[in-house]
């Protein structure tokens, strides 16, 4: 399968020379189409870092980012505004849903942006709904919803523009066990049945294992990274937690 997201030996660092801080060292990673990918790591390894530097919204001291070819750590300006609109699709721990919007409305709201026409943004709207099971609740606002119901919401946003890649910050960290169980459900059939390209920055060892492949991140560098194969979700769930537990440090600092 062909990569979209190219890394290449990319450093972020922070300060100046008498007080240097190295978020990233040295990293290079492949993520090909349809890939669903956890990132993994204590606080301070570095993992957030490396989703801001790929979502464009911090800038990589050396080393560089490709996207489907394109080198996205020399956009600027508008340029930059579009391939953020365009091309990648945000999941964020807090939903980051309007108040004021129904579900519908924030839904449609990243197609109004990239202006298209009433009749495609309403059938790319309930095409999203339909694919993460909330069609009956496109009429409601968020306060009338349940955190999980809020989050697939949030989802259906990110995937309404057929981004090349959905970056998920966290995106259980507010969610209940059961809304937690039902969204990776989600994310995982979006992955197998329509191909999509998540990449996800996790504490939790339970939503890692529904990934297809987890990279452990340490002081900024890759420590280790597993592939699911053909793994029961169990048993790729203990495999992470053996990762987790030489990682070192409190194994509950990581989950």
């Amino acid at each position: 399968m062909e990569n979209v997201l190219v890394i290449e030996n990319i450093s972020k660092y922070y300060g100046n020379k008498s007080n240097l801080t190295k978020a990233l060292s040295n990293i290079s990673l492949n993520i090909a189409k349809g890939d669903f990918i956890a990132i993994m790591g204590a606080s301070g390894s570095g993992k957030t870092t490396l989703l801001n530097v790929i979502s464009t919204i911090d800038r990589v001291t050396a080393g560089h980012i490709y996207l489907e070819k394109k080198d996205i750590t020399r956009l600027k300006g508008n340029e930059l505004d579009k391939f953020r609109r365009e091309e990648l699709g945000f999941i964020f721990q807090d939903f980051n849903l309007l108040d004021t919007l129904t579900a519908y409305e924030n839904i449609a709201l990243a197609l109004q942006i990239l202006k298209v026409k009433a009749k495609e943004i309403d059938i790319r709207v309930n095409d999203a709904a339909k694919k993460l099971n909330i069609s009956d609740i496109l009429n409601k606002y968020p306060y009338e919803i349940s955190g999980g119901q809020k989050q697939r919401v949030a989802c259906a946003r990110a995937i309404v523009t057929n981004p090349k890649l959905i970056l998920a910050d966290e995106p259980t960290g507010a969610l209940d066990s059961k809304s937690s169980k039902m969204l990776l459900e989600s994310f995982q059939q979006l992955n197998n049945d329509y191909y999509t390209t998540i990449l996800m920055v996790t504490h939790d060892v339970f939503s890692a294992s529904y990934a297809s492949r987890v990279i452990f991140i340490k002081d900024g560098k890759i420590f280790n990274e597993l592939d699911r194969g053909n793994d029961e979700r169990k048993i790729f769930f203990e495999r992470i937690i053996d990762v987790v537990s030489i990682l070192g440090g409190d194994v509950n600092d990581v989950i």
